[in-house]
């Protein structure tokens, strides 16, 4: 948000009856149902799936021009500066729940699943398993029958690490971007906003390399039991987060050329700000309890 260009700022802003929602949501219905389709064979699901997203996304563009324009026509006040806060506040608390729910699941195999199923309880059932986490046991799979071909694990050297100094120096370049804002240096704001869009790439690309690299050399797969299932959904879906973040944060680069945003002026930056700290601290956490632990 910026501040206003011209006319007098209304007390609430309410837009005019708009197409975008429902032409959204039918862009969304032809994806899930192309996926669906084209995952059980059928090969005209691929095509809804492209026209649904081409549906999509040709929506969202507009529909975030559109908010841009009304934005910089000065039609966005402090009550539209406040529920932009709220909104992406309860956002980010609902991905604060999806990522607990992961982090929870993980919790709960180590410390309660594992434990019961090598209790002597189950030693008749299965006879041949020990309570050993992978990570403590390299190598180990817990799988006395073989439904879970062997693999070994992934400690934090050296990608992981390399990608935690890449996504914490990522935060630092933002904060001084966003103070160089607030001081009305704007192509000091600029430069610092394109090297954290850059680290956010070099993290993707770290990442893909390292997944290659479990799945080619390690046998580290979706299906490698407990391990693996938890390991991918927590990175994966932690690395399109970051993969969201950096678009958010390079379409904030393009309006800060264009002119858009004053120091007084930009929770637009702010906002993807707040989520890509908030990308920063789940890493944090990943890093700690899959990498380390």
């Amino acid at each position: 948000m910026s501040s206003p260009t011209h006319g007098a700022t209304p007390y609430y802003f309410v837009p005019g009856p708009s197409a975008y929602p429902v032409m959204a949501a039918t862009g969304l219905l032809f994806v899930i149902l192309g996926a669906a389709q084209w995952i059980n064979g059928h090969g005209w699901g691929a095509w809804s799936l492209l026209a649904g997203m081409i549906i999509w996304l040709g929506t969202l563009f507009v529909w975030f021009r559109t908010s841009i324009h009304e934005s910089e026509g000065g039609q966005y006040g402090h009550k539209v500066d406040l529920s932009f806060r709220w909104s992406m506040s309860w956002f980010i608390f609902s991905e604060v729940m999806f990522f607990g729910a992961f982090f929870t699941a993980l919790w709960w195999t180590r410390t309660h699943s594992l434990p019961a199923l090598g209790s002597l309880d189950n030693a008749l059932l299965w006879p041949g398993f020990k309570a050993v986490w992978p990570s403590v046991a390299a190598g180990f799979t817990g799988s006395p029958a073989d439904i879970v071909e062997p693999f070994q694990t992934v400690g934090p050297f050296w990608l992981p690490t390399i990608n935690t100094a890449l996504l914490l120096s990522s935060g630092v370049t933002l904060t001084i971007a966003h103070h160089a804002l607030r001081a009305n240096h704007r192509a000091q704001c600029i430069r610092f906003m394109i090297v954290t869009v850059i680290l956010g790439l070099l993290f993707l690309g770290v990442q893909g390399y390292e997944y290659h690299h479990l799945y080619t050399d390690l046998n580290l797969k979706l299906n490698s039991g407990a391990y693996g299932s938890t390991f991918f959904m927590l990175t994966g879906f932690h690395g399109f987060h970051v993969f969201i973040g950096m678009l958010m944060l390079l379409f904030i680069t393009i309006r800060l050329m264009n002119g858009n945003f004053t120091p007084d002026r930009h929770f637009g930056f702010e906002g993807a700000a707040w989520y890509w700290h908030f990308v920063d601290v789940v890493w944090l956490g990943l890093y700690m309890l899959v990498y380390w632990l």
